[in-house]
């Protein structure tokens, strides 16, 4: 690699009068731990390591995607299959030698959690599972760790810095101040509901804003609210939040309860295998002249191509409608979508009024076929 001046390559920031040789010390020895890699992740963690962040850890279990690359631009087509926890790490190693990254291939959890992220001070919260949304704020509570969030929803995005320390010696509002349960219904991620790139990258830009005005010291970082960001109009709307009148150890007990009772899994995971066709069986139908299936589909991309012949395509908000019109309770019916995430949706949704009519999801979706 090529020998470069750290003082050349920060020389833009240690300039500014709010930052200097003291604020960019600051930075070097700073640890922080990303999870997710994925579109937010990877904008939030180079930028973070050009601008001078010591250690950062890398956590994702997943392997880049020919659909992930609109949106997480800094993988390329060779990457493809690869980790992405790995090959971000290649990538930031290639443009700071002043940065030690470390990465995992594992998937966070219950289980493992307070071990992968006991070194970092402030945790960038880049995943786009609700359930390890509140794990990862739970144990930030727990933990008295920095929480820095950050969310998609198609044109919308949502920053803010969670449980950081203030002046009065009290912790700044988390999640559950915003919204206090996991939801318990499923609630499609940016995979399922699209997404616009440019949004991602604003988002990641502002979580990679509040870790270096945290760590420096300087500006306002987006406590005690929630904003919200719609990048269709450029407009701006923080949600107020307020903690709950409660000491640290009252809100420690509080916490540990929550984390002891939840399981933070997906909802997903917990499937009636009943109530989904797999791959395989699916093709076995679809090879048969005659078969005895409906097939509906609820995907939410107008530009998906569906590779078979479809009886019907409704979306997920309109289903009832569909039941009073099309729905016949004799017939039987196999519900796809683009990765089988939504189509259960709609499975479980006509199951709680007709429940001995076959209905199935397809396992995977349209990407698997």
């Amino acid at each position: 690699m090529t020998k470069v001046s750290k003082d050349k390559i920060f020389q833009r920031q240690t300039t500014l009068q709010e930052i200097g040789t003291v604020g960019q010390q600051k930075f070097q020895d700073t640890k922080i731990t990303i999870v997710g890699c994925g579109g937010l992740g990877s904008v939030a963690a180079i930028y973070l390591a050009a601008s001078g962040i010591g250690h950062i850890q890398l956590i994702d279990y997943d392997v880049v995607d020919e659909s992930n690359l609109h949106r997480q631009v800094f993988y390329k087509l060779e990457d493809i299959g690869k980790p992405k926890a790995e090959i971000l790490s290649k990538y930031i190693n290639s443009i700071s030698s002043f940065v030690n990254v470390s990465f995992t291939n594992k998937a966070i959890s219950k289980d493992n959690v307070v071990d992968l992220i006991a070194a970092s001070e402030i945790i960038l919260d880049c995943t786009d599972s609700l359930p390890i949304k509140y794990l990862l704020n739970d144990v930030c509570v727990l933990q008295d760790k920095v929480l820095v969030y950050g969310s998609l929803y198609k044109f919308d995005g949502y920053v803010a810095t969670f449980n950081l320390m203030q002046e009065s010696g009290n912790r700044s509002a988390n999640l559950r101040d915003a919204f206090p349960e996991i939801p318990t219904e499923k609630v499609p991620n940016c995979s399922e509901m699209g997404t616009l790139n440019t949004i991602v990258g604003i988002i990641a830009l502002m979580q990679a804003n509040e870790v270096l005005k945290i760590v420096a010291g300087i500006g306002g970082p987006i406590i005690n609210e929630l904003l919200i960001f719609n990048s269709l109009d450029n407009s701006q709307f923080k949600m107020k939040l307020k903690s709950k009148a409660e000491s640290s150890s009252d809100q420690k007990k509080r916490f540990s309860e929550i984390f002891k009772s939840e399981n933070y899994q997906e909802i997903s995971c917990e499937i009636e295998a009943d109530l989904q066709i797999s791959q395989a069986d699916f093709k076995e139908i679809l090879k048969q002249e005659n078969y005895n299936f409906k097939i509906i589909s609820v995907i939410t991309d107008a530009a998906q191509e569906i590779p078979f012949t479809i009886d019907a395509k409704i979306s997920l908000s309109r289903i009832g409608e569909w039941i009073s019109n099309d729905f016949e309770e004799s017939n039987n019916y196999i519900f796809v979508c683009k990765r089988g995430v939504i189509s259960m949706a709609a499975v479980e949704q006509v199951k709680k009024g007709f429940k001995d009519t076959k209905l199935l999801s397809l396992e995977g979706g349209v990407l698997a076929f």
